[in-house]
């Protein structure tokens, strides 16, 4: 059967990788259709197909029974909130939209449903294990939105699974996604020119190369996997050990002081995060990618280490 793929997210970083692999290597699909609430023209011709939405609308819905929609590929998330959204929007997005699309992918008997979640669903915890595996709990922490509501979509999919057989699912848990332009919140950090981080806390970072997420999506669909999958290269990095690659000073500040710093900031509205947010930096979860090679049978081309190399001499 050949594919007919709704992609959420499509103007997304990932997103846009995605539906470029899937227009160089058309041959199993039979239709494309990316929704973002941002607009592009880039994928409308031939067999791609690009709607401007709101995941929380029912354009959506109405577009996978207009196109017989076979496989959701959902990337939609907000990972950084714009100035001004509040709490309750983004846990609509993010939750909320989920659980509609999901819906929707049951009612019009939609076969697989992919989607990122992130290794943030696991949480951060001062007792999480050194190495975390597809079995551990996720626990993901109710004052970050971002980690509450990837734990809270987990959860949800996991009711679904009980009740249903369709659409079989395949969760994704990547580490932070790095490759050649890539911006985020995690990038920011090693975009200054001094690296501040917490005296003597490791602050680990697992990461992968964006074109290992790209193929492990497509090998998903068209060898229809199913499951929950760490993505992640192989090791970690500490951020000191970040900063002695860039070649940056690295500057560790108490815990203590840290929190201080950060509350005070926070009241003059110089910043988003608050004292709460320390644990994020002490307590990074380190995805094991095990299972990603044993079971799924995909081995990330570069390591922690590598992806990190090539970021610097792409960024």
């Amino acid at each position: 059967m050949k594919k007919r793929i709704l992609v959420t997210g499509a103007e997304g970083y990932v997103g846009k990788k995605l539906i470029r692999k899937f227009m160089d290597d058309s041959d199993d699909i039979e239709m494309v259709v990316g929704i973002d609430i941002k607009h592009s023209d880039e994928y409308a011709k031939g067999n791609f197909h690009f709607q401007q939405c709101d995941i929380l609308s029912d354009i959506p819905n109405q577009l996978i029974q207009k196109y017989k929609i076979n496989t959701i590929v959902h990337l939609a998330s907000i990972v950084k909130a714009p100035k001004g959204m509040t709490r309750e929007t983004m846990y609509k997005i993010d939750v909320i939209g989920t659980e509609k699309l999901y819906e929707s992918a049951i009612k019009n008997k939609v076969s697989q449903f992919i989607i990122t979640t992130s290794g943030a669903s696991y949480g951060y915890f001062k007792d999480n294990p050194e190495w975390l595996n597809e079995d551990d709990a996720i626990r993901g922490n109710d004052e970050f939105a971002y980690s509450q509501h990837k734990r809270l979509i987990e959860e949800m999919l996991l009711k679904y699974r009980k009740k249903t057989d369709l659409p079989k699912q395949l969760i994704l848990r990547p580490g932070t996604i790095l490759g050649k332009g890539v911006s985020n919140q995690i990038t920011d950090i090693f975009e200054k020119s001094v690296i501040t981080g917490i005296k003597n806390a490791k602050t680990p970072f697992v990461f992968i190369w964006d074109k290992d997420v790209v193929n492990i999506i497509y090998q998903g669909i068209f060898k229809n996997k199913t499951g929950i999958y760490n993505l992640a290269g192989d090791g970690y990095l500490t951020l000191p050990e970040i900063a002695k690659i860039m070649k940056k000073p690295f500057i560790g500040i108490p815990v203590n002081l840290m929190k201080t710093i950060l509350g005070f900031m926070k009241k003059l509205k110089l910043t988003q995060y608050g004292p709460e947010q320390v644990r994020f930096l002490l307590y990074r979860p380190v995805l094991a990618n095990d299972k990603l090679k044993s079971e799924f049978k995909y081995t990330p081309t570069y390591s922690t280490k590598e992806v990190f190399e090539y970021y610097l001499k792409n960024k």
